[in-house]
């Protein structure tokens, strides 16, 4: 097999106000045709900024050495991408070598259409008419799944799930049909059912198109599904690289070693779930409910005539004091809007929600508002909930001077490097501004500020979706912590089964807005009744390539029988 791409000796490093700081150190790999080599690694490990200098993406403070050799499709043209000018880069880019983005709700423009978007890679390179362009750009829509794509193809970006955003982000990528594609954690945002449908699209890419992929992510999951090789990087080095099934079977570094162990795997949590219930005090079932739905409905009014959207529909849920439910499904269940309706922040149209002995069903703002320092909310991106102007101390110290626990951040503080230490910050860090901290720090800080109000309920919407896998089981190990510590009843919402099923003493599915199943951990994911858990079930990637490749069969078994 040909040679694509070979990095050989790579070095990067970015010029700072303190001097320059290493990203890449010392990096060899290459990728064959029609291979797909995943590049893994903690945040900072120097994993994209390798995948981007294949092409030349890399900031002007960026100083490279070392080659990166990339050869056109047909193995006619070998070049050098480090010495190649903005003009043979404006080349090769979308021919030789195309990028799948991991945000696509950022690499696509709002303000044009998909079909324009595909269309401008194909006029940039060459004399094409507008009207074969098109042609290309509806076929090539249908290649990646967009239903109907001659009338798909005049619709906006927003008009698209996240799902179909990543398809035309791929149709974009193989438009030019070239010969590498360097796909940036292109499923960390997505439900492991649209997920699983993304990694059968790139496969595809792969055998039909005969494309060779640098996939980087962090989801050992996906690496096991996909990849023919692995290679590991931590602190910008190249620790490890072996064939996908040597790795995780007989990993030789022991980062590689630690990764694989940090990976949560369904079935973990039974034991767990098991000691927490016998820890608890006698009676605690009978307890009055913390939350309690029955019949729960929550419709959004329709806009210019056309009817309500029922996000919600008929659920019946309990939370006791002290535990923790996991809520579960895809994108557009309804899990977030029940989290917004137990914090008081979406309105309940129908049926009876009982939140701390309130009815939120009708309830007025100013009733509720006493209680909600009563409520905590772990927020999904700990980077967009915090305010940029103040520090994590500041951040921290908001609630507290919100309800009149203190007259501003100053008198806080003392409450404020409590929490930090509670939640394994060091008090100096309360100091520093948000974007000074990583991701893991931030949702730790995001963590303490929930809790400053010492609530009794907390409701976690996704806290770990976008962190690292080794960064995630530290969050996620110091939320039971603090959960057995300060005894607080929880919500949590994901989509990833293996970490609900980590913490949750009893999970509910839901689909479409309705409750398909609810149970202990080991009812729901060790024997699921409901269709679509056992689809959902099939579709998360485990760390295993011999067992992912037979779980693949039974969700394509599953899809078929629908």
């Amino acid at each position: 097999m040909s040679t694509v791409v070979e990095i050989k000796h790579l070095g990067v490093s970015f010029a700072t106000d303190s001097g320059a700081v290493k990203a890449v150190d010392d990096v060899s790999l290459e990728v064959a045709r029609g291979e797909v080599l995943a590049i893994v690694g903690e945040s900072g490990s120097g994993k994209t900024v390798t995948a981007k200098t294949i092409l030349g993406l890399l900031p002007e403070t960026a100083t490279t050495s070392g080659v990166v050799l990339l050869s056109n499709r047909e193995g006619t043209r070998e070049r050098d991408v480090i010495s190649l000018g903005k003009q043979q880069l404006r080349e090769i880019r979308g021919t030789d070598v195309a990028m799948v983005f991991q945000e696509p709700s950022t690499a696509l423009n709002p303000v044009y259409t998909v079909g324009w978007q595909i269309m401008e890679g194909l006029r940039a390179h060459g004399e094409v008419s507008k009207k074969e362009a098109r042609r290309r750009a509806i076929e090539m829509l249908g290649r990646v799944g967009i239903p109907d794509p001659e009338v798909r193809i005049d619709h906006f970006p927003h008009q698209f799930s996240g799902g179909q955003k990543q398809r035309i982000v791929i149709a974009m990528a193989l438009v030019l049909d070239p010969g590498l594609i360097v796909a940036d954690e292109p499923t960390t945002a997505l439900d492991v059912t649209v997920q699983a449908e993304i990694l059968d699209l790139l496969r595809r890419c792969r055998d039909e198109f005969g494309t060779a992929i640098v996939l980087i992510t962090h989801n050992m999951g996906v690496v096991a599904d996909l990849a023919d090789r692995v290679a590991v990087m931590y602190q910008g080095k190249l620790v490890e690289q072996a064939p996908v099934r040597e790795l995780f079977a007989a990993p030789q570094a022991d980062y590689t070693k630690a990764l694989l162990a940090a990976v949560p795997h369904v079935g973990h949590g039974t034991a767990r779930a098991a000691e927490r219930v016998a820890a608890r005090a006698e009676g605690w079932a009978g307890a009055a409910p913390v939350v309690e739905a029955r019949g729960l409905e929550i419709v959004y009014p329709g806009r210019f005539g056309r009817p309500g959207f029922r996000a919600v529909d008929g659920v019946d849920l309990v939370i006791r004091p002290g535990e923790v439910l996991g809520l579960v499904g895809e994108s557009g269940s309804g899990k977030t809007t029940i989290g917004r309706a137990i914090a008081g922040l979406t309105k309940v149209t129908g049926g009876s929600l009982q939140v701390l002995g309130h009815e939120m069903n009708g309830i007025r703002e100013r009733d509720f508002r006493p209680t909600r320092s009563r409520i905590g909310f772990v927020f999904q991106d700990p980077a967009s909930s915090f305010n940029p102007l103040l520090t994590i101390a500041e951040c921290v110290a908001e609630p507290l001077v919100i309800h009149g626990r203190a007259a501003d951040a100053a008198e806080a503080r003392g409450r404020v490097d409590e929490l930090l230490e509670a939640v394994q910050l060091p008090r100096a860090y309360g100091d520093r501004y948000p974007h000074e901290l990583s991701g893991g720090q931030r949702q730790r800080a995001s963590l303490a500020r929930s809790l400053a109000l010492e609530p009794e309920l907390l409701i976690a919407d996704e806290p770990t979706s976008a962190l690292d896998v080794s960064v995630q089981a530290r969050v996620l190990e110091l939320f039971r912590e603090l959960q057995q510590e300060f005894g607080f009843a929880s919500l949590f919402i994901s989509h990833d089964l293996a970490v609900v099923d980590l913490l949750a003493d009893r999970i509910a599915v839901l689909y479409h807005g309705e409750l398909v199943e609810e149970g202990t951990g080991a009812e729901v994911l060790g024997a699921p009744s409901d269709p679509y858990t056992k689809r959902l079930l099939a579709s998360l990637p485990v760390p295993d390539p011999v067992e992912q490749a037979e779980r693949r069969a039974e969700l394509r078994r599953l899809r078929e029988a629908r």
